[in-house]
């Protein structure tokens, strides 16, 4: 398998991050990690660079610094951006509150080793759902979905989900620096993108499970902000497309 690095955003996530790196590396001992850190007022970063210090895991542990909260797009960017210097050929985007469970890492990687460019890891495929979610997430998350692919016009199930997995050459075919989207809408960006440069994309099952603990950067302010973004891509394909070249 080509190097792979698991990119992870935080924002005040010191009650997650250390378990959630542990059990990454448990479960997929030959990965790396990065950690972007928006200057999370908690200690987050503190944490991480501590643990590097310590080598607690090694050299496979890395830590991005940011000046604060950029939003989730930029930061997923920046990693990959690094990821992508520093010799990666695989990128996973993951959740540092177990939302996004690590056993499903290996399903993902099995899928590009399989030929896939991109992995979603999906919540609205057979087998895949999410636990722990009250009636208003789950109308929300499924609406967006629905209306994103609707207007999109795409097959793809789970366009809003954050957990997935890509490859170096799909990275440089949708041409990270010309993304127009920082918020939630990123997540469906990079898809839509992805399926207008042609590439090959799978879904594979997954469950996603609320946050145990710490607080969710989601509202209903940025649910919407991502909905009329939806619609400017929508009216942006052939824009977007002749950016990406």
């Amino acid at each position: 398998m080509k190097k792979v690095c698991i990119i992870i955003p935080t924002y005040n996530e010191i009650e997650n991050i250390k378990e959630i790196i542990s059990k990454d590396f448990d479960i997929n001992p030959d990965v790396s990690i990065l950690v972007v850190d928006d200057n999370s007022l908690d200690g987050t970063g503190a944490l991480v660079d501590n643990l590097i210090k310590d080598k607690v895991f090694g050299d496979r542990l890395h830590i991005l610094h940011r000046s604060g909260k950029l939003g989730l797009g930029t930061a997923y960017i920046q990693g990959f951006q690094w990821a992508m210097e520093n010799g990666f050929d695989t990128f996973i985007s993951q959740d540092a509150d177990f939302s996004h469970n690590p056993i499903y890492i290996k399903d993902m990687l099995d899928a590009i080793k399989n030929g896939a460019d991109v992995c979603i890891g999906s919540r609205y495929v057979k087998n895949g759902g999410v636990k722990n979610w009250g009636i208003g997430r789950k109308i929300i998350s499924k609406g967006g979905s629905l209306y994103a692919r609707f207007l999109l016009l795409s097959s793809i199930k789970d366009l809003t989900g954050g957990y997935n997995c890509y490859t170096r050459k799909s990275l440089e075919k949708i041409n990270l620096k010309t993304i127009i989207s920082n918020g939630y809408c990123f997540q469906i960006e990079m898809k839509f993108r992805n399926i207008l440069a042609g590439l090959k994309i799978v879904e594979i099952p997954i469950i996603f499970e609320d946050r145990r603990v710490g607080k969710s950067k989601m509202s209903k302010k940025i649910f919407f902000e991502a909905m009329l973004n939806v619609v400017k891509m929508t009216f942006s394909r052939g824009k977007i497309k002749s950016m990406m070249n």
